[in-house]
């Protein structure tokens, strides 16, 4: 079912004005210096002060907010949020897989519903600067005040680090013809659109990059979603997954189900690094290199040619701009992690190692822990027992909640007809100054011997519609 853009945001019922003072302590703070030390200038007025402000309305950010407010609802606790209403990037593959029953729509809620049920505040503005140093939050719409600060901001895409060479008019272009598609709004909606008008002989191309990126099995269900509608469309071409590592999440039962299901379609290539994209001719450029064995490190590399109808442009991600605005510690690689506090008390924190008032939730965390929408949701109650302990003046310790045995439980649907998915569970538990994480990838089907099945099927639609329970009710 197609939905236009009209139709997805019609539950967007709350402006950003009656947003702002949803929650709104009454407190009131000092002037503000009229510009940020970023030299951004303060724009609006002043929009008062809060207990906890919590920058992002994810998975991670929405947890924390609810937790809060269910640990006492006296907490004052606002969201700012750059969108309007809430669209979920998990689940969203089995939009693009045809999956009966969803939709653009069914992936989409608003924001009011939460917020009426669960009785903390959102203010609908884009993030200009944080000034740790008075506590206070620039947005576009004015300043926010803050006695502690949550960052739950998600990922952006860093294509300047992989392609140096490309300009601003190039990467605008990429990201509107190649959409990537793992951030919530209007990538999805792009992605469905080219999806959809596929035709008879198309190739659909996937790139999957290397180093951290948000939902590592993403691409791959992708793969394997985009399959599926060609053959319950009746549409012959290839999904071609162009991998810049070896590495695939969930490997056995990807591989397991290309083989049984999608032989004929799907077509994964190890070690390919893109290099340029011609977008007239719709065509790739990229160099794959070949090992002969394990302990091969320079292999031979060629360059090829890759013509696409279709182009779904996963670039390197890297953490939300954001992180770089509050100035907290960051790790030292591409992606530029968070560094978590850790002491004697609290061996493991979401607190940050650079600022006792910051903590930080969901994909920008320093913790060895996959990046997914279950792991945000783990990890915005743990964040919210802390939140809550520091605001009563008492201490919480993660560490106390470890180890915990599937914390992350993650899905991929891969078939239609009928509906199996294969899974991977992870346990978390402190691992030196972190929390560490172990996966396992089990059999759905142990009758069958096989990693899918029908029952997996079944649990990806429970996990979704659990999630949003959990989120909005």
């Amino acid at each position: 079912m197609k939905i236009s853009r009209r139709d997805l945001f019609k539950f967007a019922g709350i402006s950003a004005a009656a947003a702002a003072v949803t929650g709104c302590s009454t407190t009131a703070f000092d002037a503000l210096p009229p510009k940020s030390s970023a030299g951004n200038s303060a724009v609006g007025s002043n929009l008062g002060k809060h207990q906890v402000v919590i920058i992002g309305g994810g998975f991670g950010g929405m947890t924390v907010a609810k937790e809060l407010k269910k640990i006492d609802s006296k907490f004052d606790v606002m969201i700012i949020e750059k969108n309007d209403s809430f669209m979920s990037c998990p689940f969203s593959n089995c939009n693009l897989g045809g999956i009966d029953g969803v939709s653009l729509s069914s992936l989409s809620h608003d924001y009011s519903q939460a917020i009426e049920k669960n009785g903390y505040g959102m203010l609908t503005a884009v993030v200009m600067d944080i000034d740790r140093k008075n506590k206070v939050v620039h947005t576009s719409r004015g300043a926010v005040g803050y006695d502690i600060l949550v960052m739950a901001p998600g990922i952006d895409y860093n294509y300047k680090e992989q392609f140096p060479a490309w300009d601003a008019a190039k990467i605008a272009k990429v990201k509107r013809l190649a959409p990537a598609a793992l951030v919530p709004g209007g990538e999805h909606i792009a992605l469905d659109r080219m999806v959809k008008n596929l035709e008879e002989g198309d190739t659909v191309v996937i790139t999957v990059p290397k180093g951290k990126y948000r939902c590592p099995p993403a691409p791959f269900e992708r793969a394997s979603m985009i399959a599926n509608f060609m053959k319950k469309e009746g549409i012959k071409g290839k999904v071609i997954i162009l991998n810049e590592t070896s590495e695939i999440s969930k490997g056995a039962a990807f591989k397991e189900t290309w083989k049984d299901l999608y032989a004929d379609v799907v077509v994964h290539e190890n070690n390919c690094k893109i290099v340029d994209v011609d977008f007239d001719k719709k065509e790739i450029t990229y160099a794959q290199t070949v090992y002969k064995d394990e302990d091969d490190t320079v292999g031979v590399t060629t360059t090829k040619k890759l013509a696409y109808g279709v182009f779904n442009f996963i670039p390197h991600n890297m953490s939300n701009s954001v992180i770089e605005m509050s100035g907290v510690a960051t790790t030292s690689d591409s992606f530029k992690k968070v560094k978590m506090a850790t002491s004697a008390e609290k061996p493991v924190s979401f607190q940050t190692a650079t600022d006792a008032s910051v903590y930080a939730v969901g994909d920008v965390v320093g913790h060895a822990i996959p990046p997914s929408g279950q792991s945000a949701i783990w990890s915005g109650k743990e964040c919210a027992k802390e939140v809550a302990g520091a605001l009563r003046g008492k201490s919480y310790s993660v560490a106390s909640a470890l180890p915990y045995k599937s914390a992350n439980v993650c899905y991929s649907m891969v078939n239609g007809n009928p509906e199996e998915a294969i899974m991977v569970n992870h346990e978390f538990m402190v691992s030196g100054p972190i929390i560490g994480s172990k996966g396992s990838v089990p059999k759905g089907d142990e009758a069958g011997n096989k990693f899918r099945s029908k029952g997996l099927g079944k649990a990806t639609r429970d996990w979704y519609k659990g999630a949003m329970r959990d989120l909005f009710s």
